[in-house]
This record gives C-alpha cells, sequence and structure tokens, in this order.
C-alpha cells in the first residue's frame, strides 16, 4: 500500500515511538521518517534496523529500560516533540480467565500500560516547559469488545490506558500539550499470525479455523478485512500532525466497522 506524504511534514520534528521495531511499529517508524522527522525507538534487541533511525536496545516492560530510552532521547535528540506509544501485545495463553496467572497479568499491564506511563512520565515534562507537544496513546477496541477466550489481561490493560489517556488529556491540554489514542482492531501484522497460531495450538484445527474463530468472537469486519499497518500509522501520523492543531481528548477508532455500536 502506497500512501502519498508530504516529505517535510514532520521537518524539525523529534519524535519517539515506543516498541518501533515490527508491525504497526515499525510501520509507524516508516510514516514519520517519510514525513522527515528524526526518529528514535527501542528493543530488546534490533534486528533488521532501518536507516535514519536512533536505536537503543532496552526492555520497556523495566523501569530501567523506559529510563535508558528516555536519556537516550535526550542526550541524542535534545529532547522529544512527539510521542508515539505503540508498544503492546499479549503472550498470554488461551483458556480464558482461569489461565492467567499473576506472572500473566503482571506481564500484560506492564506491556500494555506501565511502559507508556513510565515513558510519559519520563518525557513529558519537558514538553510542558517548553508549552507545546503530541502524545498518542495506542489502545485497542479490545478494550470495549474483548475476547474472553484469550484477550482478558491485554484487553483490561488497554481499557486502563484509555482511561488514563483521557485523563491526562484534561490536565495536559492547557499546559500546550495534545493527547489523543487510537484504537486499532484487526491489524494485518507478524503479531497477528503468531496470536492466531497460539489459538491454534490451543485449539486444534487449521490457521483458517483459528481466524474464523477471531472473526466470528468480534461479530466479523464491515469491510471484510483488517487494517494494513501503513493505514494506522497514517491515523497516528496525522494526530500528530499540525493539521490536527484542534484535535484534543479523543480517541479514534480504525476497527473496518467491527464494533457496530454506538
Amino acid at each position: 500500500m502506497s500512501i502519498k506524504v508530504d516529505p517535510t511534514e514532520f521537518a524539525g520534528k523529534r519524535v519517539l515511538v515506543s516498541g518501533g521495531t515490527k508491525g504497526l511499529g515499525r510501520a509507524t517508524v516508516e510514516r514519520f521518517l517519510a514525513g522527515g522527522a528524526r526518529v528514535i525507538t527501542a528493543a530488546r534487541a534490533i534486528r533488521d534496523p532501518m536507516e535514519g533511525v536512533e536505536y537503543v536496545q532496552a526492555d520497556l516492560t523495566t523501569p530501567e529500560g523506559g529510563q535508558a530510552l528516555a536519556r537516550a532521547a535526550r542526550e541524542r535528540l535534545g529532547g522529544i516533540d512527539i510521542l508515539a506509544h505503540v508498544i503492546g501485545g499479549s503472550a498470554s495463553p488461551a483458556g480464558g480467565f482461569a489461565a492467567l496467572t499473576d506472572e500473566h497479568w503482571l506481564a500484560e499491564l506492564n506491556l500494555n500500560l506501565l511502559a507508556t506511563v513510565r515513558l510519559d512520565r519520563l518525557l513529558i515534562p519537558q514538553m510542558i516547559e517548553r508549552g507545546t507537544g503530541v502524545v498518542v496513546h495506542i489502545t485497542s477496541i479490545q478494550s470495549v469488545l474483548p475476547l474472553p477466550e484469550s484477550t482478558t489481561g491485554y484487553a483490561a490493560a488497554k481499557a486502563a490506558l484509555r482511561t488514563y489517556s483521557k485523563s491526562i488529556s484534561k490536565e495536559l491540554g492547557p499546559r500546550g500539550v495534545r493527547v489523543n489514542s487510537v484504537s486499532p482492531g484487526w491489524i494485518m501484522t507478524e503479531a497477528a499470525g503468531d496470536f492466531l497460531g497460539m489459538l491454534q495450538a490451543a485449539n486444534g484445527g487449521t490457521i483458517d479455523d483459528a481466524r474464523q474463530s477471531v472473526l466470528d468472537a468480534l461479530g466479523g469486519i464491515s469491510i471484510g478485512r483488517g487494517a494494513e499497518p501503513e493505514e494506522v500509522a497514517d491515523l497516528i501520523a496525522y494526530l500528530a500532525s499540525d493539521r490536527a492543531a484542534a484535535i484534543h481528548g479523543a480517541e479514534f477508532v480504525i476497527d473496518g466497522g467491527t464494533i457496530r455500536t454506538v
């Protein structure tokens, strides 16, 4: 998929993308690079690096990892203008709520909520000092449409992130920092394939059976497909751009019509 991009849209902007080495995160990094931004991201292991990106090897699910990335952003870029929190995912087993141990719950919360909260706490204060900045949180339609077989922990963490995002928008708007959230549905990434493999291993059958089980649980997707990572990344970039200067404290759903209620 090719999206026409203004190569000067983010010229001079310093962007941090959390979880920017694969899937939606990588697409988001590519979108900001295409718009002329300077970009920094982190991962536990740096594979297939992109030219022009500042990388930090760090585990953002730990306080030390968040501190390492924030420190590198200050030292290498002099600060951050745009925070795009794409980090997230789930590795919890299928089997419903009883299959989730304390360790599973803590892992989901650290990855899908606390990694973002820590980076915000470390980097938003310098936005407040300048009186300008943009934060985009990536939540999920799972926050309102959880799949009890396999995503209860993930959905609960994303619901908490959604509430957190709305709360800090009230605090930061008067101080010059815009905060919005993007709530994707099914995105056709490598992680989606891994998730289907996990369901297949747990329930038997084929990958197509696993895919159909997800679609059935979601109630189908009106446009007949999941979103491409580039489509979601373009929405993130729009919210971070000056074109969205009056958009604040809002949530944008990009799910192909999965959620059918008002």
